[in-house]
């Protein structure tokens, strides 16, 4: 196994990057894909975006990692691309990693490409992950820095957040273990929690109150917008924090354990890596 190369898109990212850290101290041949020009000795070039650089990409490696990077709604026309070379090349080991609730509609693109991959002949795992602990130091840190609000279109429903770095180490576990192939997971936190509960959480360990804050979901669509996310895009996070807000993702699984054989990370375990994040500037 150590002899074969493992391609991580999405490299620069949450997941990927800790995904191609991971394997990298293991010992394994990782190539990271970078849409950059200037290459260091482990890239290669690959702009999901266009397509360009796929089969020099895939020309010189086994397994790969497979993200549609956000921004894009229609996530089957960046990956679909990417399996049929994975087929061309024969690799012997695909991971895709979705969403959670990707599945529950047959023509979501999310799905769409699941199932191209399922049908594809190629070993393969297919990861659905809840939402990230890591988007309260991302996506929504400006309202929590700035106003010491949460603010998101939610309501009171309960969320299995799952962190970041459980999502890489299920994914690089599964990259290089063929004991699991041909299986896909939803994976989570371990228990469900609401946006209140975090804020809480947050407030203990910077010594500051956060509060949650409901808000329309036409005022957060404005601000994604000023922020310069598509209008596509800023429209399918609306459709799926809709469905967050209907309770869709308060569901629990075990599979992070089945496939690490540890629990996941708590609430309590992000807000205490990660309280640098909300500290006042």
């Amino acid at each position: 196994m150590s002899k074969e190369n493992i391609l991580i898109l999405g490299a620069s990212g949450t997941v990927g990057s800790e995904i191609a850290r991971q394997l990298t101290s293991e010992g394994h041949n990782v190539l990271r894909a970078t849409s950059k020009d200037k290459l260091a000795a482990d890239q290669v070039k690959l702009n999901l975006a266009t397509g360009e650089g796929v089969k020099e990409a895939f020309s010189n490696i086994d397994r790969v990692f497979l993200i549609s990077p956000p921004g894009y709604a229609n996530q089957y026309d960046i990956i679909s691309p990417l399996i049929q070379e994975a087929k061309r090349k024969g690799l012997k080991k695909v991971v895709l990693m979705t969403a959670m609730g990707a599945n529950a509609d047959e023509n979501s693109p999310f799905r769409r490409a699941e199932v191209e991959l399922e049908k594809s002949g190629l070993n393969y795992n297919i990861v659905r992950p809840n939402w990230f602990f890591q988007n309260f130091n991302t996506f929504w840190i400006q309202g929590i820095n700035e106003h010491r609000k949460i603010l998101l279109p939610v309501g009171e429903a309960k969320v299995s957040f799952i962190d970041a770095r459980d999502i890489s180490a299920v994914i690089a576990k599964l990259l290089v273990d063929d004991s699991f192939n041909n299986t896909d997971f939803d994976i989570t936190g371990p228990s469900a929690i609401d946006h209140s509960e975090v804020a809480k959480a947050i407030s203990l360990q910077i010594g500051e109150e956060v509060l949650y804050q409901e808000i329309q979901p036409q005022q957060l669509r404005e601000g994604l917008l000023a922020a310069g996310l598509p209008e596509d895009y800023s429209d399918f996070l609306l459709l799926i924090l809709g469905f967050l807000k209907e309770g869709y993702n308060a569901g629990l699984t075990d599979n992070v354990e089945k496939i690490l054989g540890r629990k996941p990370l708590s609430l309590t375990d992000y807000v205490r890596d990660y309280k640098e994040a909300w500290k006042a500037n």
